[in-house]
């Protein structure tokens, strides 16, 4: 079974999450972290800071005795462990009036994903910060069949007429745009900010407050039991970031100023579908069976990777590298990870604080009557 570039782009980008991710607060932030206290407290300015990693970014922050303040749109109203100064203002028009009055230390861009916004902000923030950090993806690498890739190969080109002239509207609407879009956005923000900017380039965020629930379905499945559709033979790699872990480490690298592009996905050694699913049942009491279904069985009757069996996608072919991005130069820089069994824990406990509504209709993964309707299939051909 083959998927191309182009298809998975279709499915939604590894990124995309962080283009719409609903604000939640977390219960619980992180399960210690690597070095000492910070040479001296931050003045730190977050664009977004109330989507998925936002919130974590913020925590993290007051608990290191940074000062945060956050601009966005103020449509979600959150209470902070801290003094938390917010500003506001609306990139998708230009808006950025707010950010005249005042300097920072630092700024970490988390939501934008058209050049505009980088500009935008570019115009009214030069002279004001002294260090950018833009949130890009591993969407913007233009190659993902060969394994390794690190942070110096190519990205996608853009291939519109206008890239200034495309909106978060244009960008929902076709999300093959997304990874040229960003590419053009890293390049803007080096334009806008040069010689103080970090580019990081997360790969699928999961965890608590996952929006998208490509993580997620599998927990949630692995605890309802029983006979479970699994695909390929469990070999295949996969690659994700706990969404604190990326957060936390990001605050690290403004405290260290660490300048350059930076791969940000785990873990820090191959892990297999395989692997993360026995993984994850182990969190789990259901005693869920995992029935493995080749991959060209799977594509005869409809079943799609990354979209029905979220995570996964086939480890050979023009897609054999999208899973073992090279991620060196982020975990020599600090990046750690959390256990599997933490994230997969964590991330049940949060869906079951969710309302009712919210869990009854997964926003990834196979339904419960087609996942069956594979499995009869498969047995009835085996």
């Amino acid at each position: 079974m083959g998927i191309t570039r182009r298809e998975l782009l279709k499915l939604g980008s590894a990124g995309a999450a962080a283009v719409a991710g609903k604000a939640f607060w977390p219960a619980a932030l992180h399960a210690g972290h690597p070095g000492g206290r910070p040479d001296r407290p931050l003045r730190i300015l977050i664009l977004g800071g109330t989507g998925f990693t936002g919130p974590f970014q913020v925590k993290y922050a007051l608990e290191r005795g940074h000062q945060v303040t956050l601009f966005n749109r103020g449509r979600r109203t959150m209470e902070w462990p801290g003094e938390v100064r917010e500003l506001t203002g609306d990139r998708d028009t230009g808006d950025v009036a707010a950010l005249r009055d005042g300097e920072w230390d630092v700024c970490i861009d988390n939501p934008s994903s058209v050049p505009h916004w980088v500009r935008d902000v570019g115009e009214v923030l030069r002279g004001k910060v002294d260090h950018y950090v833009f949130i890009s993806t591993l969407s913007v690498l233009a190659d993902s069949s060969r394994a390794g890739l690190t942070e110096e190969a190519a990205v996608a080109a853009y291939e519109g007429t206008d890239a200034m002239r495309e909106t978060m509207a244009t960008l929902r609407a076709d999300m093959r745009l997304f990874g040229p879009l960003k590419a053009l956005s890293e390049l803007e923000a080096k334009k806008q900010f040069p010689d103080i900017t970090t580019v990081i380039r997360p790969g699928l965020i999961v965890g608590p407050g996952d929006a998208s629930d490509r993580f997620t379905y599998w927990p949630v499945r692995l605890a309802r039991g029983g006979a479970v559709l699994a695909p390929g033979d469990g070999s295949d790699p996969v690659q994700f970031i706990d969404a604190r872990d990326l957060a936390e480490w990001t605050i690290r690298i403004a405290e260290q100023r660490a300048l350059g592009i930076f791969n940000a996905t785990g873990p820090d050694y191959e892990l297999s579908m395989a692997a993360m699913l026995y993984g994850i049942r182990a969190v789990t009491t259901a005693g869920a069976r995992l029935t493995w279904v080749p991959a060209e069985f799977l594509d005869e009757h409809g079943v799609a990777p990354w979209a029905h069996m979220p995570t996964w996608v086939p480890g050979a072919g023009e897609m054999a590298g999208f899973s073992r991005v090279a991620n060196a130069r982020a975990i020599e820089s600090g990046l750690t990870f959390r256990p599997l069994a933490t994230t997969a824990a964590d991330t049940l406990e949060w869906f079951g604080r969710q309302p009712a509504d919210r869990q009854s209709t997964l926003r990834a993964g196979i339904t419960a009557a087609r996942e069956a309707e594979v499995l009869s299939a498969w047995h009835a051909r085996a």
